[in-house]
């Protein structure tokens, strides 16, 4: 068959709603005509492919063999035209949008609070946070830039600045502060870096023990637990950077750099440019107010 001999778009709608639903008058409600336009569509749609599609059942209609097969073909059609459809919309409807990736803690504790300043500065930038962390899957999941801590392999096409290097040290509450140096303390730490106090007390050889140490899901966790004076957290700084400056946290030891950094992660063009230069030059500002 040609493509000019497809039947009408219009036909082709009103018999697969009448089929789907069971009823010309349900059909017509649906599509928004007439009882009458849509019997009209279905009979020109039977005089033109040569073949009944209903036949009377009762007070109704019930589908022909030749009607089944039709209307299961349309079914799938009409299915997949809306979803390709909704697709396309939400593809040009992001065009408008940045999308940032950052690992859930540094976004909760670091990147969120600052975000209205970015707003302000660029009203006209939608900017979408996303949270994830470990390698970044851009064309997937339609990320455009990602923060990460920078300790796996990048693939090839990837292109990354720098942001600030990793400094971690030990956090607690002022009141915990002389538990900490006579070693009476609990220590707190995350799970997604076990050995992080074992190592750390190691380069540390003057620093009390502690009576035990806790483990917690995740980063944030731990610098809240810390803030309640639940513990001493080893923290990287870029958590806890904004409670030591309000006096929630301090760190009695400082912050030791153990070697990674994070950095600012995308593909495609080596230079940024639009948003996403915009994005970046206001990141590079944010953390030289927080870190240097």
């Amino acid at each position: 068959m040609k493509r000019s001999d497809i039947p009408s778009l219009d036909d082709l709608r009103a018999f697969e709603t009448t089929a789907r639903l069971g009823s010309v008058r349900l059909a017509a409600d649906s599509l928004a005509l007439t009882h009458g336009a849509v019997s009209r569509r279905v009979a020109k749609l039977s005089d033109d492919l040569g073949f009944r599609l209903f036949e009377k059942s009762g007070r109704g209609l019930r589908l022909t063999a030749a009607g089944e097969t039709l209307n299961l073909t349309l079914g799938r059609f009409f299915t997949e035209l809306a979803t390709t459809i909704e697709n396309l919309r939400a593809a040009n409807a992001r065009q408008d949008v940045l999308v940032l990736s950052c690992e859930p803690s540094v976004a909760m504790r670091w990147l969120i609070p600052r975000l209205a300043s970015f707003q302000s500065a660029h009203p006209d930038i939608a900017l979408h946070l996303s949270v994830g962390g470990g390698p970044v899957e851009f064309r997937r999941d339609r990320i455009d830039l990602a923060i990460r801590r920078l300790d796996f392999a990048l693939p090839e096409a990837s292109h990354v600045q720098r942001l600030f290097p990793e400094k971690v040290g030990p956090v607690m509450s002022p009141q915990l502060a002389p538990a900490f140096a006579s070693g009476e303390y609990i220590a707190l730490g995350s799970k997604t870096r076990p050995d992080a106090w074992s190592q750390w007390l190691a380069v540390h050889p003057s620093v009390r023990r502690p009576t035990e140490i806790r483990f917690y899901d995740h980063h944030f966790l731990i610098v809240e637990a810390a803030s309640a004076g639940l513990g001493a957290a080893l923290s990287p700084l870029v958590l806890a950077t904004d409670d030591i400056e309000r006096g929630r946290l301090v760190a009695p030891a400082g912050f030791d750099p153990d070697g990674s950094h994070y950095g600012l992660i995308w593909t495609g063009e080596a230079e940024l440019s639009g948003k996403a230069h915009a994005l970046a030059r206001w990141l590079e500002a944010q953390c030289r107010l927080s870190f240097e």
